[in-house]
């Protein structure tokens, strides 16, 4: 698989405001941007690492899987990102399973989780167009 380096660390959070208040107010990590995706269903906000970025990912609405995850694990790391050309054509062509189809990502970007049985249990996440 090709890819084009790293692209974010994501942390679930209950409350992204509550989560600004450590990582952007606290740490001084500059906010980048927030957006809510996948019909409403989530909330993304990405700031600067320096060389990648820190993506607060905030589940909105009851139902969402990470709902789950929090309860059982609360606020913390969840996976990291690898950016790469195109999200389809890696699924593709990727020499181990994907989760499900590509969902809508961040500024219009569309992304892909790899199965954590092929990674030794760790969460990876892909993004691209």
């Amino acid at each position: 698989m090709k890819h084009q380096g790293l692209d974010h660390i994501a942390i679930v959070v209950k409350d992204t405001d509550e989560a600004l208040k450590t990582w952007h107010h606290g740490m001084g990590l500059p906010l980048l941007h927030s957006e809510v995706v996948n019909g409403g269903s989530i909330r993304l906000t990405h700031l600067d690492l320096g060389n990648t970025h820190l993506q607060l990912v905030q589940p909105l609405t009851p139902d969402h899987p990470l709902q789950t995850w929090l309860k059982e694990n609360g606020s913390g790391l969840h996976h990291f990102c690898l950016k790469v050309e195109n999200v389809s054509d890696t699924k593709m062509a990727a020499p181990f399973p994907c989760i499900g189809e590509p969902h809508q990502g961040i500024q219009g970007k569309r992304a892909i989780f790899i199965d954590k049985k092929a990674t030794n249990n760790t969460q990876v996440e892909l993004t691209g167009k």
